[in-house]
């Protein structure tokens, strides 16, 4: 088996089983998976398809400026160069967007701050946070249009080779070293996000009564 075939295969797993959660709504949401990095080449959503469905078309290889490697009808997810950012700053190996309604409230909700965070939940262990007080704060940045002026914004909070950040309205986007630590990301992300959720919805009920 050829590496890009190896990866392929890796990224459509991760890409059924978000699919399996309902995280593609309307073809929204993007992932990729880095195959090399001198030159930079990585395998991408291809833009409109149907990510609830497995075709030999899901994905198509492209290069650093994010365009596609190889002669191609399809064209790479909108979002493709938010993945170009990350994988030129960091080691990591796999990066995932997805569109959610938790993601989206708690970005408008928090976007004015310009991040959220968490303190004293178990779940940002995820996010190699130990100590007993340790905070995980996740930034909230603009959701501009322009997606090379996105991509400058979304390019600041990435610090480290694994991280999330939320555009508001938009969706989240996370990346780790390893396929499965960026879906352990997601995965804690949109916990986090639904248990916060939830409690300010309690704490409304409370001060109502």
């Amino acid at each position: 088996m050829s590496l890009i075939q190896e990866k392929w295969d890796q990224l459509a797993d991760i890409k059924e089983e978000l699919a399996g959660r309902d995280w593609f709504m309307g073809t929204s949401g993007n992932l990729a998976i880095k195959v090399a990095a001198e030159p930079l080449q990585f395998l991408v959503t291809a833009s409109g398809k149907d990510k609830r469905k497995r075709t030999e078309e899901d994905f198509l290889l492209v290069g650093h400026d994010g365009k596609p490697a190889d002669e191609t009808g399809l064209k790479p997810s909108a979002e493709t160069l938010l993945h170009v950012e990350i994988y030129k700053r960091t080691k990591a190996g796999c990066s995932l967007h997805v569109h959610t309604v938790d993601n989206n409230v708690i970005s408008e909700l928090y976007g004015d701050a310009g991040s959220v965070a968490f303190k004293g939940q178990e779940l940002i262990k995820a996010f190699d946070r130990w100590d007993e007080d340790a905070v995980l704060t996740i930034p909230i940045i603009p959701n501009h249009a322009h997606i090379p002026k996105l991509a400058e914004s979304f390019s600041e909070h990435i610090l480290a080779d694994s991280g999330a950040v939320l555009i508001r309205n938009h969706g989240i986007t996370v990346w780790g070293r390893t396929p499965f630590e960026a879906k352990k990301l997601l995965e804690a992300s949109e916990f986090l996000f639904r248990y916060q959720l939830k409690l300010l919805q309690l704490k409304q009920i409370q001060t109502a009564i």
